[in-house]
């Protein structure tokens, strides 16, 4: 949870204004998708217990719409050809109000909430009875779970016109809502707008920034604000200055899109969403606003100072960073369940759920790979190669960092783990940008590992890119970042590929194959088969694809494995050949990821056809043989041309853990700087030292080069 933002844990009551930009398209017809979204939000968080209260425009646009229409259908072709008469806007409300009111009534009553409807006017809160009535009748309706609407009866409103009357207690719906969650004590009042919140200048601007918390003595008269809203009263305006009457007063403000599926369930987690307004606000130490690139030259200067330590105090900051993770392993559960019950909630499939769940035991499981990490030999300035290039003077090739390192990935928070510590071990700093459905478990493992990281290397050496907008400004910086790792969907790394000149490592897809030979033992075949897909199934290195012979086939030696995979929740799907001999539902593709208990099952004539399946439909991570026959064996070894190839052993040992890395920072499956599991090393590049006594070259006239290779001191 954002520092800012922990006074939400405590938000019972709130206010949700909606403007009219939010209720209504641009063509003026009501925005029913968003309506729908919102109502669904409004529908959880009432069942959650929330007390919740809107205040709603659109009723004008609303009947402006209506009365258009009418007004089209009842006018001669004559009339049409005359200059028109505005609408009267009190006409229009009158009309507006009551078909708005009945869509909300629809809607929430498809979801099992009632509303109900409240129309005020500026005069009515002139009379001091009138207030303490309107607080008791909203109380009894939020006892009942009822969701009271709110809007300015603009049909009977005394005021010149609802457009321009600035006077009175209010003069628009946000000035209404900031009056509302003061005088019925809310504990917190969200302005949904059309755009994300506050912005330092004009929002479509590239220059201009989203204030994350308004400070009055900071912001007030360094904003310029734009146009009004393109259908409502005031725009950003009058938001502000209802946030800031509000504030003052003592109820927190929140001024965010209401064009996002889940705004307002993310302000009430805490998110950093949109931009605050708080009485305490001049107070606070506020986080600076991190430019991508100082986020970048801050890992780069941690890295150096880094570098710089013994290979011993190094290595002590690894022990440290496994101990505090076992000491606030409850705090990690804690936030990792609030992730993953969010996720449910939210319909993500079970496969991310699964990646995103730290199961029993994975914090002393990664304390331990840690630990061995930091055991392991020292990796910065091996000397690999060492060559006399004449006399006195001494080349040698060792070991360094890359640098910074960008990584993004999804779902799965030990990966922030894994590389963190991995940074660390090869002196790279490093920036880390997580899924938003691991929000929770990411922030406190990231203040975890950078709290155990000594004042005098930095904590920026790990720096956390919380907001997805960062992204495109971070895979400019190919002077700042020198290798990006994307660990994600397909989707996701070609995204990154197509976006930086930035060199990036990873992999795309994960599709693995399993080839079982003709000349095979089928006990140690289905033990093979059923790990490599059931182990881990959402893992990148499960079995996608099993490839048979086709004489295993013709014996019947082939049933008992597709029934053991059966007897485990496994569905086949069937390549061509194998759909039509064995009656398995053909698979839409043979190059899909499954990510699930499901694969593809095909047929093949020999070990050299199922190498041209592999090459043909495979994606290079990790592909497997189970043979007797170890001359076949050798043949598909030697001409799979995958990252990593096994002989009788499931795909999922393709690890870097269990490979001996200590941890992985993700999987290669490119052909230039690393392939396979990527650990420290993969991390690492080269540099030459020359050590040498004044020679000068002098166009070679006094020099004897004699390229001689030293040992290995």
């Amino acid at each position: 949870m954002d520092p800012t933002r922990l006074f939400v844990k405590d938000v019972k009551r709130v206010i949700i204004k909606v403007g009219t930009a939010v209720v209504t398209r641009s063509d003026g017809r009501l925005a029913l998708g968003r309506l729908g979204s919102l109502f669904e939000q409004v529908k959880e968080l009432n069942s959650q217990g929330f007390e919740l209260i809107l205040v709603s425009s659109g009723a004008v646009g609303v009947g402006r719409q209506r009365l258009k229409y009418r007004r089209l259908l009842n006018s001669s072709f004559a009339d049409l050809q005359k200059p028109q008469v505005e609408l009267d806007g009190k006409a229009c409300a009158a009309v507006g109000q009551n078909g708005l009111m009945a869509l909300y009534d629809s809607l929430f009553s498809l979801l099992d909430v009632t509303s109900s409807q409240l129309l005020v006017t500026d005069r009515d809160f002139q009379d001091p009875e009138f207030r303490i009535q309107l607080t008791e009748t909203v109380n009894s309706l939020l006892d009942l779970r009822v969701v009271p609407v709110f809007n300015e009866n603009d049909a009977i409103s005394s005021r010149r016109t609802p457009y321009q009357d600035s006077s009175g207690i209010f003069w628009d719906n946000d000035s209404l809502a900031a009056l509302l969650a003061l005088e019925l004590k809310a504990d917190l009042l969200v302005l949904l707008s059309d755009v994300e919140g506050l912005y330092s200048g004009p929002p479509g601007e590239p220059h201009s920034k989203l204030i994350h918390t308004y400070v009055k003595e900071k912001h007030q008269g360094q904003i310029t604000f734009g146009e009004k809203s393109r259908v409502g009263r005031g725009g950003m305006t009058a938001k502000v200055k209802s946030a800031v009457c509000a504030a003052s007063a003592g109820t927190p403000v929140i001024i965010t899109s209401g064009f996002a599926p889940d705004n307002i369930i993310r302000v009430l987690r805490g998110e950093r969403v949109g931009t605050l307004f708080h009485q305490n606000a001049h107070l606070w130490a506020l986080p600076k606003e991190v430019s991508a690139r100082e986020m970048a030259a801050s890992a780069r200067e941690c890295s150096r100072r880094l570098q710089s330590m013994p290979a011993e105090d190094r290595k002590k900051i690894l022990f440290d960073v496994a101990d505090a993770l076992e000491v606030n392993e409850d705090l990690i559960r804690k936030e990792n369940e609030a992730d993953v019950v969010a996720a449910q909630k939210a319909g993500y499939d079970t496969s991310l759920i699964s990646r995103l769940t730290l199961k029993q035991g994975k914090i002393a499981s990664l304390a331990k790979s840690i630990r061995a990490l930091a055991d392991m030999e020292d990796p910065i300035g091996l000397v690999s190669k060492r060559i006399e290039v004449a006399d006195g003077l001494v080349l040698e090739k060792t070991s360094c960092p890359l640098g910074v390192l960008l990584i993004i990935f999804e779902s799965r928070p030990d990966a922030l783990v894994q590389i963190a510590s991995l940074a660390i071990q090869s002196g790279n700093g490093v920036l880390l940008k997580g899924g938003k459905e691991a929000m929770r478990s990411n922030a406190i493992l990231h203040k975890i590992i950078t709290g155990a990281i000594p004042d005098n290397v930095g904590k920026r050496l790990i720096g956390l890119v919380t907001s997805r907008e960062a992204i495109p400004d971070l895979l400019k910086l190919d002077d700042v970042i020198d290798l990006v790792i994307p660990r994600g969907s397909n989707m996701l790394v070609s995204q990154i590929k197509e976006s930086t000149k930035i060199p990036v490592l990873g992999h795309a897809d994960g599709i693995c194959h399993v080839y079982v030979d003709k000349s095979v033992n089928m006990d140690m075949a289905k033990r093979i088969v059923l790990d490599a897909k059931t182990d881990y199934p959402a893992a990148c290195n499960s079995m996608e694809t099993l490839l048979v012979h086709k004489d295993l086939a013709k014996s019947g030696s082939l049933d008992g494995l597709l029934q053991e995979l059966r007897s485990k929740g496994v569905v086949l799907y069937g390549g061509n050949r194998a759909s039509a001999e064995l009656g398995i539902p053909l698979a839409r593709s043979l190059r899909h990821e499954y990510s699930s208990m499901a694969c593809a099952v095909e047929l093949v004539d020999s070990v050299r056809a199922a190498i041209d399946h592999i090459h043909c439909y495979g994606s290079a991570h990790t592909d497997c043989i189970v043979t007797e026959d170890n001359d076949v064996a050798e043949v598909f070894l030697n001409q799979v041309d995958s990252a990593a190839v096994f002989h009788n052993a499931s795909t999922r040992f393709c690890d870097g853990a269990r490979f001996g890395l200590g941890a992985e920072v993700g999987i290669s499956t490119g052909r230039i700087h690393a392939r396979g599991p990527v650990g420290v090393e993969g991390l690492l590049t080269t540099r030459w030292i020359l050590r040498g006594s004044g020679q000068v070259v002098d166009g070679d006239k006094d020099v004897i080069y004699t390229h001689k290779y030293l040992p290995l001191e």
